[in-house]
């Protein structure tokens, strides 16, 4: 029986296959794809016609400025808790391991916003 059942499932998924339409990858005509209103259906839905690369370096260029400003948070920690200390030997030396991984951390964020920055830069600028 389970024989039987996997034939025939077999069967129609195969002839499924050879029955199903192709699809075409054919780019329709602005007019009949939009009634001729493209630029009108654009500016009524608000998302603009910014490249999608600008997009892409905008979102890219945010995300780093936040983590920049997450390292000089943790560094003022840091600096608070090591004012706060009063002479505590452990709570200095947790200080000054907050400020050095966030000087750390600070380091490698404006490297990779500014690598970031030529490369997108250059993309941006080298396809048009």
């Amino acid at each position: 029986m389970k024989k039987i059942l996997l034939r025939l499932f077999s069967f129609v998924f195969i002839f499924s296959f050879l029955v199903a339409p192709s699809t075409v990858l054919a780019a329709a005509d602005d007019a009949l794809l939009w009634g001729g209103k493209k630029s009108t259906v654009m500016a009524n839905s608000g998302l603009g016609n910014q490249d999608p690369r600008a997009v892409i370096s905008n979102v890219i260029r945010t995300i780093l400025g936040f983590l920049g400003i997450i390292a000089v948070v943790i560094i003022l920690m840091g600096g608070f808790k090591w004012m706060t200390a009063m002479g505590a030997d452990d709570k200095i030396t947790e200080a000054k391991g907050l400020i050095s991984a966030g000087i750390i951390g600070l380091v490698i964020v404006l490297s990779a916003f500014g690598i970031a920055s030529f490369v997108l830069e250059s993309v941006l600028t080298a396809a048009g």
